[in-house]
């Protein structure tokens, strides 16, 4: 039988199968490799032309399902298009080791017998705590009855209380379908309607900010629940979803099960077997979640679908949108994209009849969206060192004395994007990366975003020697709360960014407090963009708009419009209107113009004209190749060499080599090519062509990017 092994391998291994130890595509084993045994999965029948004497021998198979076909078909297929080691795949689809294990039952007490110990009146309190209710933990039942651990201990040592097994337990309930869920509006019903028989195929929700598209979706998932199938939801900021989870649970009477990076690894070993034996019935997730080895998938929602988080840019590279689509259509299941900011690539599928279009194009309960204004920074200037403009600090002034909540949002984190010496001009660098240090001024410390190095603010500048000499360049938020507090003192504020929510309980308890009115002025990144509902917010500012165009990004001015959009769209979501005002140095630009009429079909239309005129996604195909190492000259002379050995194919150019943006990150030097492909030519089997038989020596590394949405 041939084993794939979740290693960066290419292949899987044959192995001899030992008599009387029957042996299917899908089993989890155990094998030796090298001088260890690992784990597996039995991936076909193998190599008959090898005897089976010259082959080692599986060891034992484990005792648990087998992981489904079609996921074992997903990881050839995703290995296949994102040209990476089947076993990397496979890793993400095995990714807690420990869940192969068998799991350890959970100890508990039951009544024993009474009479074979003195009685006492803490005993009795145990003991009555057991009489009407299920076995309890020792802890448990310690709190149950106000006495300590070893009171139980020396009750079940007398043969008062029995122990029992229990299961493991689950971090997560029984959603009930049939919990009546909201009254629905006419578009929304008719969006459930259209859901509802979960045809397979790709469905796109298209809905303004504020139009119901959870709501929807959640009526699918019932659907699908009644079908007795799993559903999975992927979300892009699954730190925080805390009111999305509180959505549900009141929907569905139980909270989903969860899969993401803050879960303790006992939790994800528990969640892991239940979604592969078909107990987790929902589970919401970060991109990863998609690989779980589901036991019967029959729905995939896709939230915030046009979001950059979806794509992995480390490891494995793969976009989760595309993959889920690609997953849908392998076990012949709905997917849903849902967002009120779609993508170009999910526009024009709908508009080639690729995927079905369903529209929301109002808010629900009539609320009305928000008056957007463009503020033109060249007429109407911020003071000096200060970046909101007098018509900025009005409104914010006019909203907090009419009792309403505003958001000011940058998307920049720390307090200054660079540090310089006023004497010699020094800037600060990280070390690791072309790029400047940020200061985080509530920490005193400058950190490299890309690779993380961070020192703490050094007293003189490593240069000149000077001291007092170092001058903040630009602003971050922290600068922007500084600036904030000087403008609106008595305005409770609180500064939101990934830096402040350390996680899903930190999260849910900031949400809590914007939503409860304990903050009256929001100082944010773009995490503030995603889905929340705020009852009482009626003003956002948008500090510096012009922020995300620059750059060689060709989604540069889709991304922005998503994102302010998405920013905007927190406005006026209840009974008070909004408004948005957002700064600007250029208003003409089409973007600008879009999110001021929020016109999306104007702003997308110009956008696809110019893709297609360029050939670029999703008019064209891209794949990008990396090259990196430790040597500046040994990447420069691989890359000359590849260059030369390029083969010429109809239909694909190659642009480069050259240096990446970013030409050295985390102490490795980067040069790119980018190849460039007509829509009906596949960059994958031009690659294999050209990287055929090149040697890599060193520590040289190639990462290939099929789709790329990173230009970095």
């Amino acid at each position: 039988m041939s084993v794939l092994i979740p290693l960066a391998l290419f292949t899987a291994y044959d192995y001899a199968v030992p008599e009387g130890l029957p042996l299917a595509p899908g089993d989890f084993v155990a094998v030796p490799l090298g001088r260890r045994t690992v784990m597996g999965v039995v991936w076909g029948d193998g190599d008959d032309s090898v005897p089976a004497a010259k082959l080692r021998a599986v060891e034992a198979r484990l005792e648990l399902p087998a992981m489904p076909e079609v996921s074992r078909r997903f990881i050839d297929w995703v290995a296949n298009y994102c040209m990476a080691p089947i076993g990397s795949v496979l890793r993400m689809a095995m990714s807690v080791p420990e869940a192969l294990e068998p799991e350890k039952p959970i100890k508990a007490w039951q009544l024993g017998d009474a009479e074979s110990g003195k009685m006492t009146a803490v005993r009795q309190r145990v003991l009555t705590a057991l009489e009407n209710g299920p076995p309890l933990t020792s802890g448990d039942l310690a709190r149950a009855a106000s006495c300590t651990a070893g009171v139980v201990a020396e009750m079940a040592r007398l043969g008062m209380l029995r122990a029992v097994a229990l299961p493991a337990r689950r971090p997560f309930g029984r959603p009930d379908a049939d919990r009546p869920g909201p009254t629905l509006s006419e578009a929304q019903r008719a969006a459930v309607d259209a859901l509802a028989p979960l045809t397979p195929g790709v469905t796109l929700l298209n809905g303004v900010t504020g139009s119901g598209k959870t709501e929807v979706y959640f009526e699918a998932i019932a659907s699908c629940l009644r079908a007795g199938r799993q559903a999975l939801v992927m979300l892009p900021e699954i730190a925080l979803s805390a009111q999305w989870l509180g959505r549900f649970e009141e929907r569905f009477g139980a909270a989903p099960a969860q899969w993401h990076s803050e879960l303790t690894q006992a939790e994800r070993r528990v969640t892991w077997r239940a979604v592969l034996d078909g107990e987790a019935k929902v589970v919401v997730g970060a991109r990863s979640a998609l690989f779980l080895p589901f036991a019967d998938l029959g729905l995939i929602i896709v939230d915030e679908e046009h979001e950059p988080a979806f794509k992995q840019e480390d490891g494995v590279i793969y976009q989760a949108r595309d993959m889920a689509v690609v997953r849908g259509h392998l076990a012949k299941i709905p997917v849903v994209l849902a967002s009120a900011t779609p993508s170009l690539e999910s526009i024009v599928n709908t508009d080639q009849g690729r995927y079905r279009l369903l529209e929301l194009p109002d808010r629900h309960g009539g609320a009305e969206l928000p008056a957007v204004t463009l503020i033109d920074l060249r007429r109407d200037k911020p003071e000096r060192q200060q970046w909101l403009s007098p018509s900025l600090i009005r409104a914010v002034n006019e909203t907090l004395a009419d009792q309403g909540q505003a958001i000011l949002f940058l998307n920049r984190r720390g307090y200054a994007p660079l540090t310089l010496c006023r004497d010699c001009g020094h800037r600060m660098q990280c070390p690791n990366c072309t790029t400047w240090l940020v200061e985080h001024r509530y920490s005193a410390r400058l950190q490299c975003h890309h690779c993380g190095y961070q020192i703490q603010m050094p007293k003189a500048c490593p240069a000149c020697q000077h001291e007092g000499t170092f001058a903040a360049c630009g602003p971050g938020v922290e600068r922007l709360a500084e600036e904030a507090a000087l403008l609106f003192p008595n305005a409770r504020r609180m500064v939101l960014t990934s830096d402040t929510v350390g996680g899903p309980k930190k999260a849910t308890e900031l949400i809590r407090m914007i939503t409860e009115r304990e903050v009256d002025l929001i100082i944010g990144t773009q995490i503030i963009a995603k889905g929340h509902h705020f009852p009482h917010l009626t003003l956002v500012g948008v500090v510096d708009a012009d922020l995300g165009l620059s750059g060689g990004d060709l989604r540069a001015a889709e991304r922005t419009y998503q994102l302010l959009h998405q920013v905007a769209g927190r406005a006026g979501r209840a009974e008070r209107s909004g408004r948005v005002l957002i700064q600007t140095y250029d208003p003409a630009r089409p973007v600008m113009e879009a999110l001021k009429d929020h016109d999306q079909a104007r702003f997308l239309k110009i956008e696809e004209e110019d893709r297609r005129q360029a050939g670029m996604p999703p008019f064209g195909r891209l794949a990008a190749l990396i090259i990196s190492g430790s040597d500046d000259g040994a990447v420069e002379k691989q890359v000359r060499m590849m260059a030369a050995h390029a083969p010429r194919v109809d239909g694909v150019s190659v642009l480069g080599p050259a240096p990446a943006p970013l030409a050295m990150l985390r102490g490795r030097h980067r040069r790119r090519f980018l190849v460039k492909c007509r829509r009906d030519v596949a960059p994958q089997g031009f690659i294999r062509q050209w990287l055929r038989g090149l040697k890599w020596p060193g520590d040289l590394r190639l990462q290939i990017d099929i789709d790329p949405y990173s230009f970095l």
